[in-house]
Formats: structure tokens, C-alpha cells, sequence
């Protein structure tokens, strides 16, 4: 393995005529000047970098005058933004489709310049390098909320390999990213139209058949004759099969957590001696629902392989069906809106931040029960594309594995690059 060069981050971007700066201060971006039109200026915080890119999901806008005053602080095509604050190892690189986009005030811009000797897309994976990380929590000043400021970023060592291999590691770690954007993308698609699906059968009444079945009173409203009047408890038990892990601190366990929802829905590979409070068994196919903010709409649909156990947060409630119903169709009825909306209005808390709502109150949530032969019908119809977005999801946490692991050794130089089959690693990732 060769030892390859250090320099400073600062040294590079002085070259390439680039540079490092903090975001505005918050004495210049006040919280009267952000705006709900979405189709503002967005500007990015620390909580709106995932896995590298900037996640528009949530994030703050400003108006365009506003972002003309701070223009110094638009970020430009090749910049990384990194967190100054808290989650100090978080970064987000920007891309074509990204801009116009402003640094927020909890960010640092990193402006590489001219790739003399440096290449942009190197270092927008050398940060989410362990390599990176580490130096940055290492370095970062204050103990409750760890902080980072333009010299700690500035005086970062970079391994400096040649430029070629620099854009061959980029271009093998993107096309992983590639992948599984990709699979993003299908699974949304996927998604909607099984939304899609559950909201005319179930919601609007127009199943298969509808026509020939009359509307009848009943205490929610007029329904389908034949339909009947529940409560959620008549379609689904609660699985609470307790689990320490701990107690095998040498198994890794597939575990399934609040984090690893937001982070795509990938559960984390944790061993036992990481996982310090009791979890859930998750031995089988099951609907997982959060009682943390309901509002949230967070239900994944699990399915634990065969490799190793699987664990869920006790944040989680596990539903598996009744016969009166199927993981499908527990699945689309506890993330329709209708549901949504009545289990926050159930939900208690000290703050809107922590509100749970109880396992007893949940089962009590009322909902209808169609008949048998209308859920059999719905398993054919929306089956298939469940089966897919699982399948497609399952082939993005492998993937992000592969990059991971590849990672490192390829922005550290430790890899051959030329040597790399780079299609057979993704086929059996996904295999």
C-alpha cells in the first residue's frame, strides 16, 4: 500500500484559488426572513444533509431579495457545506440541480476552486469518510454542542492522490450513490400507487364492484352495505416480544430504529454491545408504527432476513394482522391520512417534539372492516408493488454497505483501482 501525501484542506482550496466560510450569522438571517413559498431559496441547516446530498424535504426557504443581500453566502455547483454544530460530521455536496441554494448559519462553505489538486467530487466523499469524521468530532470545541469554526476545517489533513485516481474513486463511490437514488426514486413511485389504490377502495369506495353495493349509515358516515364498524385491535395484535441485546455483544442484529427510518428505511447493522436499552423481536414480516409524534408519518414496513435477528426500537409499535386484514392492507391503512389524523389527535406529550401515543389508546382507534374477499383482492392488486419496494430497498442497504466499505480504502488510495469490477461487486450487493 503506498503512504500517500498529506496537505491541509486550506492548502488546496488556496491553490485552486477556493475558500473556506462560515455561513451567515444569525445577526443577518433573522427568523422573520424565511418564507413558506416553496419555491424560495432554500437554505441549508446541518438536519438537511443525508448521506451527502442536500435533503429538500424539510428545508427553510428565503425570498429572492433576501438571497440577493447574502449572495456571498450562495453556494455554487461543487461546494460542500459541512455542520458546525452538533452532528459535526455531517456534509452535503451540491450539485447542478441544487442551486440557486444559500449556506445556512449552522454550515461552513468549502469552495474548492480550480481542481489543481483537488478534485470537488474527491472530497465530496472524503468527508463522509471515517477519515474525515473522526478529525472533525476530534477537533470540534464545546461539550454540549460541539462546534467548528473556519480554522479547525481549514488545518483538516487530506490525503493527496493523484488526480486520476482521485476522479476513478469518485466516479466508483457516485455510480453506488447512483444505484441507489435510483431505487429512491422507483420506491416513491411504487408507493404512491399503492396509496393510490388503498385511498379508492377504502377511503373513496370505488372497489371493484362498488356499483352493485349500496351505501348504508352507520356512526362514521354512510358505507359500503356489508362493511362493518371497528376498531383497529379487530384488525391487528401487537407483537411485544422483548430482546437484550446487549446480552450478545458479539451478534450483529439488524436493527431497526427511529434513525434508521429517517435515513431511508434501511435498519442499521448494530452488534449486541452497542445496543444498550431492551428492544423488540422482530422475528417475521410486521407493520412497524411509531407512537413518537404520530404527526410523522412513519410506518415502515419490515421484513428481517434470515441473516441475522432483527430488533425494533420500543418507539415502534409491531402490528401483525388479523384475519380480517393483511400486512398490506394494515400497512396503507395506518399511513392514510384519515388514520394519521386520528391517532396525533389521541397522542400526549410534554411537547410537540414528544408526543406518544399509547399502545392501549391505538388499538382502540377506530376503522373499518371490509369483507375477506375485498382484502384478498387488495394482497393480488398492491402485493407485487410492496414486494418490490422492499426488495429495491433491501438492494440499497446492501449497496450503501458496499460503498462504505469501499469508501475509505478508496479515498485513502489503499485500493487498485484499475483492478476494480466494479459491476461485479453491485451484482452480488444485490444479488
Amino acid at each position: 500500500m503506498i503512504d500517500w501525501p498529506t496537505r491541509t484542506l486550506g492548502e488546496l482550496v488556496d491553490e485552486g484559488g477556493g475558500f473556506i466560510r462560515t455561513g451567515p450569522f444569525g445577526s443577518q438571517l433573522h427568523q422573520s426572513d424565511y418564507v413558506d413559498d416553496p419555491n424560495g431559496v432554500p437554505v441549508v441547516m446541518p438536519k438537511d444533509m443525508t448521506h451527502g446530498r442536500v435533503d429538500c424535504s424539510t428545508i427553510a426557504r428565503i425570498d429572492r431579495d433576501t438571497a440577493d443581500r447574502l449572495s456571498h453566502h450562495l453556494l455554487e455547483e461543487g461546494d460542500i457545506v459541512l455542520s458546525r454544530r452538533g452532528d459535526v460530521g455531517r456534509s452535503a455536496w451540491i450539485g447542478p440541480e441544487d442551486v440557486p441554494v444559500l449556506c445556512g448559519t449552522g454550515s461552513i462553505r468549502v469552495h474548492p476552486g480550480m481542481p489543481t489538486a483537488v478534485h470537488s467530487e474527491y472530497l465530496r466523499y472524503f468527508f463522509r469518510s471515517r477519515l474525515a469524521i473522526d478529525y472533525l468530532e476530534g477537533q470540534a470545541v464545546g461539550a454540549t454542542m460541539p462546534n467548528l469554526n473556519a480554522g479547525i476545517v481549514t488545518g483538516m489533513p487530506v490525503p493527496i492522490i493523484p488526480l486520476t485516481l482521485q476522479m476513478i474513486a469518485a466516479e466508483t463511490l457516485r455510480s453506488i450513490d447512483d444505484l441507489i437514488e435510483n431505487n429512491r426514486r422507483r420506491v416513491e413511485v411504487l408507493e404512491e400507487m399503492a396509496r393510490a389504490t388503498y385511498r379508492e377502495w377504502f377511503v373513496h369506495f370505488r372497489y371493484p364492484g362498488h356499483e352493485d353495493v349500496p351505501l348504508v349509515d352507520s356512526p362514521v358516515g354512510p358505507i359500503p352495505d356489508g362493511w362493518e364498524v371497528g376498531v383497529l385491535g379487530d384488525l391487528a395484535e401487537l407483537d411485544r416480544r422483548n430482546i437484550q441485546p446487549s446480552k450478545c455483544p458479539t451478534e450483529a442484529f439488524d436493527h431497526y430504529s427511529i434513525p434508521a427510518f429517517d435515513d431511508g428505511q434501511r435498519p442499521a447493522i448494530d452488534l449486541g454491545a452497542t445496543i444498550k436499552s431492551g428492544k423488540y423481536l422482530l422475528s417475521s414480516p410486521a407493520v412497524l408504527v411509531s407512537k413518537l409524534n404520530p404527526r410523522i408519518d412513519r410506518v415502515w414496513l419490515a421484513a428481517p432476513v434470515n441473516e441475522r435477528r432483527s430488533v425494533t426500537s420500543t418507539e415502534f409499535l409491531i402490528l401483525r394482522p388479523r384475519k380480517r386484514s393483511s400486512l398490506e392492507h394494515l400497512y396503507l391503512l395506518t399511513r392514510s391520512t384519515e388514520f394519521r389524523d386520528a391517532l396525533t389527535a389521541l397522542s400526549g406529550g410534554t411537547s410537540g417534539s414528544h408526543q406518544r401515543a399509547k399502545p392501549s389508546d391505538f388499538l382502540d382507534l377506530p376503522a373499518l372492516m371490509p369483507p375477506a374477499g375485498l382484502i384478498d383482492q387488495l394482497v393480488i392488486a398492491v402485493g407485487g408493488q410492496l414486494q418490490l419496494i422492499r426488495t429495491l430497498r433491501w438492494q440499497s442497504v446492501e449497496l450503501g454497505a458496499l460503498r462504505d466499505l469501499l469508501l475509505p480504502r478508496l479515498v485513502t488510495g489503499q485500493i487498485d483501482v484499475s483492478h476494480l469490477d466494479l459491476d461485479a461487486l453491485t451484482e452480488a450487493a444485490t444479488a
